[in-house]
């Protein structure tokens, strides 16, 4: 395998580089710096053994090995962040345990030196030369450069000069999209999710800092106020208790929903840093704790109103409540978690779906509005459960008749369907597009040009995958040249000819 190093000047464009590499071919890409949240203990991440760590044996002779957070010293136990070479240090140590049991990864590293001390060099070096035994490794780096140098099995230089063209070893004028896919070579990180990944979720989620505890606390006092002022609230005032009750129930879970951006974006870092399972996995976990979140307050409002009315009871009126809560509260979910929108991007839409309701579901407004657009309220479930509520259900127009509750469950899944529809058209867009790029890839791959790269940058290796994807070029020949090459660095020759089967590839 090869370590490639990726030089040039400031503001050259050597991270965009490796962007690009991370963009066209699925690797481990680690980067500059990777946010990860401040409040995770070192000690609890998954399949993890952080006594490999520079100086761990310190917190064992202290007893501070089971206490060390990320966000506190390598050398003690502080609540502040780590310094970027100390979480440098750690990310680099996972990584290599991660990847010590898989082979022909390709493993990218935008600066792995940057912040760390001369002193842990050594470190970051010997982790680097065994991971190239079993991995292809390209790296960016403005620090130490002769020393990666040195280590290097190629060097790329990259100019602001001309973005088009860069240098591998000698060869100069090289295609820059032609390098990437040349640099391109290995397999991506498979990772194996375990137990400990789930009990490594539920502990963060659940800490102190993960949000949970937060809410809970808040909603036990905001409906403990609701029930001492609603307290022997008589019929006819069924819509008040209603709304009061369910604006209590959207502003205590809004705070978890506000902050799902920051945790899509923490979580998404931490995963490509190899610090947990899948990205896939702990969204639908996250979407999983929010949901039964919205589940629980809402179970909670209905009880309350229970105790300060007798006239809103019922099976059908407590999934009636669900469904409508949940109508308000989804659309952050969809797109705080499974889209790259800004917070205050979801800020916005996100409380469109409320916005809409006040408007639209006429429930604020019976029987006023313009003809046609008052039709619009059939789309709202806030329409369907005022019709189902006691008092204010013969000022509603046009209530049907029968299936109150299913008309209102559909309503409040509206914006899922809606959002599925357009993430649906995207991702169906997205393939076509990757495909067309794919054969324009491999038309690329096609060429004595790549070869030729391939050969320069993996030597004799190359010929084995540059046969696999059925090249169309005289492998004997490169072949043969290599042997050349080898023959010429060790001061050697030979006269006889070597021929490009499958046992010698």
């Amino acid at each position: 395998m090869t370590l490639t190093v990726c030089v040039g000047a400031s503001g050259s464009g050597k991270t965009t580089f490796l962007n690009d590499v991370y963009k066209s071919h699925k690797c481990t890409y680690i980067r500059q710096y990777h946010n990860l949240r401040p409040y995770i203990k070192v000690s609890a991440i998954p399949n993890f053994d952080p006594t490999k760590l520079p100086y761990w044996d310190i917190y064992e002779r202290e007893n501070k090995a089971n206490t060390i957070i990320v966000g506190g010293t390598i050398a003690g136990q502080f609540m502040a962040g780590l310094s970027g070479g100390q979480r440098k240090l750690l990310i680099f140590e996972l990584i290599f345990q991660r990847t010590a049991p898989q082979s022909d990864l390709l493993i990218v590293l935008d600066e792995p030196f940057a912040g760390v001390t001369d002193d842990f060099i050594p470190f970051i070096t010997d982790r680097l030369n065994e991971m190239r035994k079993k991995h292809n490794i390209l790296l960016v780096t403005n620090d130490h450069v002769d020393t990666l140098k040195k280590m290097a099995d190629n060097t790329v230089t990259v100019s602001a000069i001309d973005r088009t063209k860069v240098k591998i070893n000698e060869r100069e004028g090289v295609d820059r999209n032609l390098a990437l896919i040349a640099m391109s070579i290995g397999d991506n990180f498979a990772y194996s999710t375990t137990n400990n990944d789930l009990k490594f979720f539920t502990d963060v989620e659940f800490s102190a800092n993960g949000g949970i505890p937060g809410i809970a606390g808040f909603t036990i006092f905001a409906f403990g106020l609701f029930l001492l002022t609603f307290w022997n609230s008589q019929p006819g005032s069924e819509a008040l208790v209603l709304i009061a009750a369910g604006m209590i129930s959207y502003f205590s879970v809004n705070p978890y929903l506000l902050q799902l951006v920051d945790w899509r974006i923490f979580m998404i870092e931490e995963a490509e840093a190899l610090l947990h399972s899948s990205k896939s996995m702990n969204k639908l976990l996250k979407t999983n704790l929010t949901v039964l979140l919205i589940l629980i307050i809402s179970s909670i409002q209905f009880g309350i109103m229970q105790a300060v009315i007798d006239t809103l009871s019922g099976v059908d009126m407590y999934f009636a409540i669900l469904f409508d809560n949940a109508s308000l509260m989804l659309a952050p979910i969809c797109l705080g978690l499974y889209t790259n929108l800004s917070l205050q991007a979801v800020q916005i839409l996100g409380a469109f779906p409320f916005l809409m309701m006040i408007f639209f579901s006429t429930t604020f407004s019976p029987g006023a509005g313009v003809d046609g657009l008052k039709n619009l309220r059939y789309l709202f479930s806030r329409y369907y459960l005022f019709c189902m509520t006691p008092s204010v259900d013969i000022m509603m127009e046009g209530c049907p008749e029968s299936n109150n509750l299913l008309y209102l469950i559909l309503s409040s899944l509206l914006i899922v369907f809606i959002f599925l529809t357009v993430i649906g058209g995207m991702a169906l867009r997205s393939k076509l597009q990757k495909k067309k790029h794919s054969e324009s890839k491999r038309q690329s791959m096609m060429t004595m040009e790549y070869a030729e790269l391939q050969v320069e940058l993996f030597g004799e290796k190359a010929l084995k995958k540059l046969k696999h994807i059925g090249s169309n070029v005289d492998l004997k020949s490169l072949e043969n040249s290599v042997r050349s090459k080898s023959m010429e660095d060790d001061g050697t020759s030979s006269d006889e000819p070597v021929t490009v089967s499958d046992e010698t590839v």
